[in-house]
């Protein structure tokens, strides 16, 4: 396809996405060595994109190479301990100016509006302040930590008035006591606290990797909190670093879904959040319905859910023996025992594609995404397979697929194989889908 073509694809398959987001809202946190870097100007662009589809945005910035930077220039000698740094009275004047350093810079990225910029009339209003209240940590294994803190409160109901004002708040590492004194906070430690106070319905931390990677090195894509630990743990050159571990406790406080996205790919926010694939790693919480092979044990549970739909012409007939000797072919949706949705897969191999079949569910619980999260697990295991494309036939349930990125196509386009089956007094229209 032509560009032009290619472009106007993305931007059509990309808008249930900008429907989905419109009036969400967002808390993106962005540690110091993002701002340092040569992308970040692309971000923020991208942060004010978002802003004009309507997502309401925190953004809290980091600081730490910064502020190592300034006290290196003072001539302090840094102390760390537990991967966090002790603030001094000394160190708090480098800390207080390189975050009131990168905060301006922040804000004057996103006050441009030149022409022939990606900011040409946006317009976007930006707002800081004393939201976050802090305490100090104090003494740990014997070190003082002085002036470095954690979060202590953050003010839902101050910030939700600027977001309601169309306004982005910056946050910076900064939290204040009610006795007027200033701490030396982390940025994981302010953005989760900020989207746990908020309800958001979104955690961004962008990272200096694609995301989480697997033994093969091979990105991850989709996994719940409960996951994080053992990938990480099974690829012994990674740590828990300050990312992780506030993926970690994203999770433990109840945040719904959290993305991990690179800082050093142009566009990897943008991907990640309005195309299927995306660039980074979803981490949601534990799914209480488990998706799992099906067994001969489950033909019954499958039989009561495509046995209405059968009846009412919306899927093809199939008998309990065929349905046994196919049972390898389905994933299903189980919930306290139960089967509450299905999905098959029938692989053509030596035409690199595979028919999709037998999508449903149960009708007490349709809704929630269940048929989407099949449909997505039955690609990816097809696209593992090394298979090219998929396709469907169906004869009722055509728009739902069109949805989820199927095409029309012929008869003579599928396999031989699958042709010579075809049922013309069925007369099912078929879809394809490239993976």
């Amino acid at each position: 396809m032509s560009e032009p073509t290619d472009y106007v694809k993305w931007f059509r398959n990309s808008a249930p996405y900008i429907n989905a987001h419109r009036g969400k809202t967002f808390v993106l946190m962005i540690g110091g060595e993002a701002v340092a870097h040569p992308n970040f100007a692309n971000i923020v662009h991208d942060i004010a994109l978002l802003n004009s589809l309507g997502v309401r945005l925190i953004l809290v910035h980091g600081a730490r190479p910064q502020i190592e930077g300034r006290v290196a220039e003072a001539g302090l000698e840094s102390q760390f301990h537990n991967d966090l740094r002790v603030t001094g009275e000394a160190e708090l004047h480098c800390v207080t100016a390189a975050t009131g350093s990168l905060r301006a810079q922040i804000e004057a990225l996103l006050s441009m509006g030149v022409a022939n910029s990606p900011m040409h009339g946006a317009a976007i209003r930006v707002c800081s302040g004393n939201y976050v209240t802090a305490r100090p940590i104090g003494v740990v294994d014997g070190v003082d930590f002085k002036h470095t803190g954690m979060v202590r409160k953050v003010d839902a109901n101050a910030l939700q008035t600027q977001l309601n004002n169309q306004h982005i708040v910056i946050l910076s590492p900064l939290g204040y006591s009610p006795t007027g004194e200033i701490f030396n906070l982390t940025s994981e430690d302010v953005a989760v606290h900020t989207a746990v106070a908020l309800k958001a319905d979104k955690l961004i931390l962008f990272t200096e990797s694609d995301g989480l990677m697997d033994l093969d090195g091979e990105l991850v894509r989709q996994c719940e909190f409960r996951d994080v630990d053992r990938i990480v743990s099974e690829r012994s050159e990674l740590q828990r670093d300050s990312i992780v571990q506030a993926v970690v406790d994203a999770g433990d406080m109840g945040i719904d879904r959290c993305h991990l996205v690179s800082f050093c790919e142009d566009g990897a926010l943008l991907r990640e959040l309005y195309t299927r694939d995306g660039a980074g790693t979803l981490v949601t919480q534990e799914h209480y319905e488990q998706m799992v092979t099906a067994d001969i044990d489950d033909v019954g549970g499958i039989l009561g859910i495509i046995e209405p739909l059968e009846a009412k012409g919306v899927l093809l007939k199939r008998s309990r023996e065929l349905l046994e000797n196919e049972i390898d072919h389905f994933k299903i949706l189980v919930r306290d025992g139960m089967v509450i949705a299905c999905a098959a897969l029938y692989p053509y191999p030596e035409q690199a594609t595979g028919e999709i079949a037998c999508v449903a569910t149960h009708p007490d619980y349709r809704g929630a995404d269940r048929a989407e999260r099949l449909l997505e697990q039955v690609e990816r295991e097809a696209k593992q397979r090394g298979l090219t494309s998929v396709f469907i036939l169906t004869t009722q349930t055509a728009h739902w697929f069109q949805e989820q990125g199927y095409v029309q196509c012929t008869v003579d386009d599928l396999p031989p194989a699958k042709k010579q089956l075809y049922n013309f007094q069925r007369n099912s229209k078929a879809f394809i889908k490239t993976l």
